[in-house]
Order: structure tokens, then C-alpha cells, then sequence
């Protein structure tokens, strides 16, 4: 593995330089430069776009009760392919651009759901045992044979006219 993070840290600056200088004796300075400054914006504002529905389908997803597992992965696709159209050339543009298509992205999930097991405890903190196994994360629970307190309470809204003024 670090072999091949290796490769990529030589290897790809390497073939964008490469790539650069094809393109600038295809076209020239200004248009390669103009094409690498329009595929920055263009996935600005692609993030943007997606990024908002990704983080809308999140919240369904948890208002429904279910852990948003999928909608999480896109969010991290999102984000490394906002980082590679951020990062000047045409091969991260190309690779960051793929990440843009919701097949793509569904397919690079399936793949790396058939490698790895994802185990997703929702089990709040309600009765019975707690999520971190019987004594809870802090170690053995103290006996619950303390004090207790009975109270009651009101909700109060805020005076709306009041906070005009």
C-alpha cells in the first residue's frame, strides 16, 4: 500500500505535467489555462447542487430513523471529487467529474460493500442494555438507587413581538 501512494504521488503529477503539455501544442497557453480555470467553477458549482441534495437525503434518512449509510459515501464522493476539480489538470478533472455521476457512485458503493461488512447499531439509550455493552463507555455503572428528583416544566414560547423591537 504505501508502494502504491507512492506511484501516486510521483505518478500523478507526472502525467498531468504530461497531459499539460499535449494539450498547450493542441490548443495553446490561454485556452488550456481557461479549460482548467472553467472545470473549477463547473465544479464548484456541481458540488453545490449535489452536495445540498445529498445532505437533504441525509436528513430524511435520520428523520425516518435509518442510518444514512449510502448518503454518507456520496458525501465523501462529493467532497474528493470537489477536491480533485479544485486541484489543477485534466486527469483529476476527469476522475473528479466521474465522481459526479450518481451511477458511478452507486457502483464504487456496491464494490466496496461486497469487500467490507458495515455493522450499524441505531440502538439508542432506552431500556435495556446501552450501546457500549452492560456498564455503558464510562466503565461499571454506580448503583441507580441515588436521590431522585421529580419536577415538572413548561415550555415557553418567545415573545415574538417583543423581539421585533
Amino acid at each position: 500500500m504505501p508502494l502504491l501512494l507512492l506511484a501516486l504521488f510521483i505518478g500523478m503529477p507526472i502525467l498531468e505535467i504530461a497531459v499539460f503539455i499535449e494539450a498547450g501544442g493542441w490548443i495553446g497557453l490561454w485556452p488550456t489555462l481557461a479549460i482548467v480555470l472553467l472545470t473549477g467553477i463547473a465544479g464548484t458549482a456541481l458540488l453545490r447542487i449535489q452536495g445540498y441534495g445529498v445532505v437533504r437525503r441525509i436528513r430524511e434518512q435520520m428523520d425516518q430513523g435509518r442510518p444514512p449509510v449510502f448518503e454518507m459515501f456520496e458525501g465523501l464522493c462529493l467532497f474528493a471529487a470537489g477536491l480533485l476539480l479544485l486541484t489543477p489538470g485534466f486527469v483529476t478533472d476527469t476522475i473528479g467529474f466521474l465522481l459526479f455521476l450518481p451511477p458511478l457512485r452507486k457502483a464504487i458503493a456496491r464494490l466496496i460493500g461486497r469487500r467490507i461488512q458495515v455493522q450499524v447499531n441505531a440502538r439508542g439509550f432506552g431500556p435495556g442494555e446501552p450501546p457500549h455493552g452492560p456498564h455503558g463507555p464510562g466503565g461499571p455503572r454506580r448503583d441507580p438507587g441515588g436521590p431522585v428528583i421529580d419536577g415538572e416544566y413548561e415550555t415557553v414560547e418567545p415573545d415574538r413581538d417583543r423581539l421585533r423591537s
